[in-house]
This record gives structure tokens, sequence and C-alpha cells, in this order.
């Protein structure tokens, strides 16, 4: 219960926050403090203080700008250690983890009089693995020629004399306690090439088998966790935990509250965790290899017993799930008609989807024979992983020496986990939907393997809205999910669908702070094309984009298609030309940072963007004093999950236009017109060289959506 004390203690935090940063109360800030203690505060509980009753889940929508860590943390903490519960705060980006981190928490117990204490929770991949780097380093022939049958599953030793150097100066750093093994504290960028031979997963690490265990980076962070009161991970972790049944890695859901900052990215982060795929040539080559290198590690070793017989079964049963694979991949490249398309970062993806999701019977026999044999070699793997363990506990009396088995299992377990994909994936794909649920979406993509093309198999759901119903709002003590930009068309309808909150939510839009009519302009100016014709609304653009950013230092272009954004990069002057940044030739990141320099060197520099770019980019003051917007951001037309559901609401007697297509439009819009204002010193103007926003009635639904700039529409 919200207490008079409990309540007390939340106003006089925010007091003194306020007077010793010596700054004003937000009106927008005070609401969603309200909000949140409203809600959260008032949770009932059984006597084990377990919630007792409907799920307590708030969604508030908070602007640029209201200060939103500091108003759910000042609630959510004091709330949280009264009622003996976690916090786990979960944000969809790295960036935002480590802002909360290194600045708003220190920031907020330094000045708030809250006592509580903090860790940041992350993957297992974003640790160093001891034993692979002794791996790496050590000289017994033994481990290296076993690895070496390994190569193709991460498992290369060979290291040349710059990987040699770099790994020598961790060993050194470790032992001096001056690096915990964290790769994000390391001094320098690690290569992900480097990364990925330190590092290890799930599925190979050995556990409490480790002769590295009581110096295991991992572990020492993981149990670091057990003592704090405030978590900070990501959206992925969290999905992660719950789909193991939740309290695996983070606190038991049950004795957690949650808060999903950058909330809106949760649905769409919930449908990737569950979608599958496979390339069906890579996976025939990795079965070609499986057969090889179990045959010749046959061949090396005597192996007794069960392991050896099991070992014994694989090669063979690689070989018929190989001759499987190409029959798939034959019948693949009969039935599929692939149509040109890009996805939503402009890369080309040629794609074949299976309308409703349905796949033809000859195709589903092939994918029921490959789930079936995949299910064989899964479960040969799990039974080999299961007498590596016990070797491990066995010792010398074990079937094989204990030292062997750890150096075993974690090539066994790679090849598990390899084996447990492809099962996940041919049994989405070959699912029976049921009538009344949302259909998965399925289709083939053309990729490349090398120097040769792969067709890669795909299933993906097209709601998340059961599973986290399931996993996640039922089962959480409370759940406030935030976030800059959840409504859309000024409704929380559209999340509501993604995401399956209960019809018990609260939801709440508190302002920002930022004076949007005085501090910018919104122009629609009448450029004379429609943008449905490609060539003309491009050669419009062409026209008019020189002189609409010709007075700002800083701009931002943002382009629905790499295609289009290719060409007016292209038909621009060459003194134009170069000062243009367009996105792909660089990193995200060092496009940015060069964007900066040009600004604070007093050049003028204009970003060329796709989708990435206009949601998370943070370009202060001059950084962005003009954002164009090309056009109504609609979702790439041929993205299959999005056509899928688009076919099912439609099959339901829906709009798919209205009920989708516009309201997601209208998200993108407002997330691509936040860029502008950053701070409340900001001024500047926003173009958007698309007509439909007032000739269209969708247009006029989506214009009146926007932040209430001053317009000027010709």
């Amino acid at each position: 219960m919200l207490t008079p004390e409990l309540k007390s203690q939340i106003q006089g935090a925010y007091s003194r926050f306020l007077e010793a940063k010596e700054l004003k109360p937000r009106y927008g800030q005070r609401l969603m403090i309200a909000e949140v203690a409203k809600v959260l505060g008032d949770i009932a509980t059984d006597e084990d203080g377990r919630r007792n009753g409907g799920p307590a889940v708030v969604a508030v929508e908070a602007g640029t700008g209201t200060g939103k860590t500091v108003a759910y943390s000042l609630a959510a903490v004091p709330i949280a250690k009264a009622a003996g519960k976690r916090l786990v705060i979960a944000t969809a980006t790295v960036a935002l983890q480590e802002q909360i981190v290194n600045k708003d928490l220190p920031d907020l117990m330094r000045n708030s009089g809250l006592s509580f204490s903090f860790a940041l929770a992350k993957g297992r991949g974003r640790y160093l693995c001891l034993s692979r780097l002794d791996l790496l380093l050590q000289e017994g022939h033994a481990q290296n020629a076993t690895a070496q049958l390994f190569e193709e599953e991460g498992f290369k030793i060979a290291i040349d004399e710059t990987s040699l150097k770099l790994f020598t100066s961790m060993v050194e750093k470790l032992a001096g306690n001056r690096w915990d093994g964290d790769r994000d504290a390391w001094p320098q960028a690690i290569e992900d090439v480097d990364w990925s031979r330190l590092t290890t997963d799930h599925s190979q690490c050995t556990g409490r088998h480790c002769p590295n265990i009581q110096q295991c980076a991992f572990y020492r962070a993981r149990e670091g966790m057990t003592k704090v009161d405030v978590i900070i991970t990501n959206h992925d972790m969290v999905l992660a935990d719950l789909a193991l049944g939740g309290g695996v890695v983070l606190p038991d859901p049950r004795d957690t509250l949650y808060v999903f900052d950058e909330g809106h990215h949760l649905p769409d982060k919930a449908i990737g965790h569950f979608a599958h795929f496979t390339r069906l040539r890579s996976t025939a080559d990795w079965l070609a290899q499986i057969d090889k290198n179990l045959t010749r590690l046959l061949a090396q070793h005597s192996i007794p017993g069960e392991l050896g017989r099991l070992i014994e079964n694989v090669p063979a049963l690689a070989r018929d799930l190989r001759t499987q694979q190409q029959f798939m991949s034959n019948a693949c490249e009969q039935l599929a008609d692939f149509r040109p398309g890009e996805d939503i970062e402009g890369r080309e993806r040629p794609r074949h989807r299976f309308a409703g999701g349905v796949i033809p019977e000859d195709l589903c026999e092939l994918g029921l024979a490959l789930k079936k044999g995949f299910a064989q070699l899964v479960d040969l793997f799990t039974r080999i992983a299961d007498i590596l363990k016990e070797a491990m506990d066995d010792g010398a009396s074990g079937p094989i020496p204990s030292h062997q088995a750890e150096e075993w299992y974690p090539l066994f377990g790679s090849l598990l986990a390899r084996a447990q994909g492809n099962w996940d994936l041919w049994t989405a794909f070959t699912l029976v939907d049921a009538a009344e649920g949302a259909p998965m979406a399925r289709w083939l993509t053309l990729a490349e393997s090398g120097s040769l093309q792969d067709i890669e198999v795909n299933a993906s759901p097209i709601l998340a809205a059961e599973t986290l119903r399931r996993n996640l709002w039922n089962v959480a003590y409370g759940a406030l999910i935030t976030s800059a930009t959840l409504t859309a068309l000024n409704s929380f309808d559209r999340f509501r669908m993604r995401s399956g909150l209960p019809k018990e939510a609260v939801t709440a839009i508190v302002p920002s702070p930022f004076q949007h009519a005085q501090a910018g302009v919104l122009r629609v100016p009448n450029i004379k094309a429609d943008p449905r014709d490609t060539t003309a609304h491009t050669a419009a653009i062409l026209r008019v984009l020189p002189e609409l950013v010709a007075d700002a230092r800083g701009s931002l272009v943002l382009f629905s298609s790499r295609r289009q954004m290719q060409e007016v990069f292209d038909g621009l002057e060459r003194d134009w030309r170069r000062r243009v940044l367009i996105q792909g030739n660089l990193s995200k990141q060092e496009t940015l940072n060069r964007h900066k320099a040009r600004v604070d060197s007093g050049e003028q520099s204009v970003l060329f963007g796709l989708a990435s770019f206009a949601e998370g980019v943070d370009l202060p003051g001059a950084y962005c004093e003009h954002v164009v917007i090309a056009k109504i951001p609609f979702a790439v037309p041929d993205d299959p999950v999005e056509a899928a559901l688009a076919e099912w609401i439609e099959a339901r007697g829906g709009n798919p236009f209205m009920e989708i297509a516009v309201p997601d439009a209208s998200l993108r819009l407002i997330q691509a017109c936040g860029r502008l204002l950053r701070t409340e010193q900001d001024r500047g103007s926003i173009t958007l060289l698309d007509r439909r926003l007032v000739s269209q009635r969708y247009g006029k639904a989506i214009l009146e959506a926007l932040p209430p700039f001053r317009r000027e529409i010709e």
C-alpha cells in the first residue's frame, strides 16, 4: 500500500533532489512520479508478499526532456524496497543503460537522500571466458588438436602476433586486478572477430565444473546482482530470463518490479526473441563438417561405453540430414518467386513470403522430416553433454578423464545449440497455426553465403501480445512501461494490441517541458510532386534541398528508402556532396562523430540517414538545427512480418492500412521530429516533403498527432 510514510519519503526525496540541483519542478515529471507511485505503490499482496489480484501495470508516455529516469526511480526505488522486491530497469539500448548506471542513478543517490545499491546485468557474451583464453594461450598439443577439429564452431586456435599481444595484455591486467573481464571496461575497442574467440555462451559453459569458476567474470558479476536493490539490464535479457521460466538469471518475476524504458521497443524485441531462421546451404556445410570432424575424432580417440556409441551414431545422422537439407534447398529454389525489396535499413532482401503463413504440402513434408532428424540430433548431443557433465564430476573414474570432458563439453555444447536452433526453426515452420490465434509469418530470403547464394528459411510470430501477457504482465509483481513514443495518433490502442497490455493497465501521457511553438517551426512546402512517384519526388527534393538547409549549421535529412537517399546524394552538385555524410559509408557512431567535428570546426554538415537515424540519435544545439523528412515513413511494404499481420487483420474484417500502417507511420514520424529538440535551449525547423499530410484524410490525422510546433503549410 502507498502509505502516508512512503508517500512522504517519495515527496521528500524529490524536494531534496530539486533543491540540491537548483532545479524547478517539471509539471510532467511530477505527474509521472504520481502515476507510478499510485499504481505500483498500491499493489495488494497476500501473506507471502506476492501480488494478490490482477496485473499491476502502468504505461506512461513522457516527452523528451521530462526527466523520466529521475521520475520513475524516485517513485519505484522506495516502493520496491518497502515491498521487499527488486527493481529491474530494462532499456533497449546500451547507451541508455550506461547513462543510467554512470550518471542518472549516482546523481540521484547523491542528491535525493535515497539509499540503494545497483548493478548492471549484462549477458554472458560481454564477459571474458578464462578457459577460452587459456586454450588460446596454452601449448598443450592434445587440446589444440581436438579444438582444431571444431574450428567451424568458432574454436580457432591459431593466433597472430597482434592477437597474441592483446591476449597477453589481458592476462597481465587480470592478474594485476586492473581489469574485471568486462568487454566494455577494456580501454580500447575490441574487434568482434577477436572477442568472439574469448567469450562463450550458456551452451558451451561448463559452469561449476570449470577450473576457472572462482575467477569467472560472468559469475562474479552475477553473484553481485543477488545483493543489490536495483538491476539495470536490457529488454533481451529480461525476455531470455522469462523464456526460461523467470528467476534463472534475473530475480523471480513475482518478486520483481520492472521498468521498461524505451518501452515502445518491447513488442518488437519480444517478436524477435521468438523468431527463428536457418540457412540451407550453410547448415548443409555444417552437417558435412560434423560428419568429417566426428569421424576423425573417433579415429584419434578410443572412446569407451555409451559415450562412444552415441558419438558413433552422429556422422550417419548428419549425412542423412544433409541429404534432406539439399532436397529442401532444391524444393525452395523451384517454388520461390524471389522479389527484390529493401528492409527497414535499406538493405536488399529478395524474399518469398507464404501468404497466410501457409506452407505448401510438399515443403511441409520436407520440413517435418528435417524437424524429426534435428530432434534426433538434439537428443544425441544432449545425451553426450550429460555424460560429459557426469565425467567432469566423476574425475578419473568416469568414462573419460575429467580434463578431456572439460575440453570436449564446450565443443559439443556448441553443436547442441546449433542443432536446437534448427529444430526450433523447423518446428515453427511446420506448426499448424491455431484457427483463433494470430498465424506465424513464414518466408524465404536470398542471402549471401561467401561467394555463393544461400536460402534463409524464416518463421516469426506476428504479434507478441499473448507471449508478453502470459510470461510477463500476468506474472510480474508490477511493471512500468515508459517512452517518449508509446501512443500513435494520440491513442494507446496500437501499443495495447502489440504488447498485450492487460485491460486493467493504467495509461497516462505527461507533457514535455519543451515549448514547441516557440522553439521550432514545422513546414510542409508545396514541392509539386507526389511521393508515390519516386522519380518526380526525388527530382523535387534535389530542387529544394540545398536552399532548405542553406542556413543551418547542422542538418539531418531522413529517407524511407536507401535507393532514394543514394539517388538524391548522387544528384547533388559536387560542392554540396562534400557537405553530406551519408549513412552506410562509415559506422553509425563514426558518422555522427564526423558530423559533430565538422560543426564544431565551423563547417556546415548535412547527415543523410534512414530509420535508425530517426530514433535514438542525440544531436543537440547546432548539431541539428533543421530536420528534413522526405516522406511519411510508412513501413517497408514487403516486410514479411508486417505483411502477414496486415493479411491477418484484413481476414478478420479489419482495415490494415488504418489499423497498422497509419498508426505505425505516425509513431515513426513523431520519433523523427523528436530529433530537433534535445534540450530546452534548442531551436530549429522541421520540413516534411510529403503533401499527403495535408491532401489525404489519414495525413491530416498524422499531422495533428505531431508535437505542437508552429506550422507553416503552403
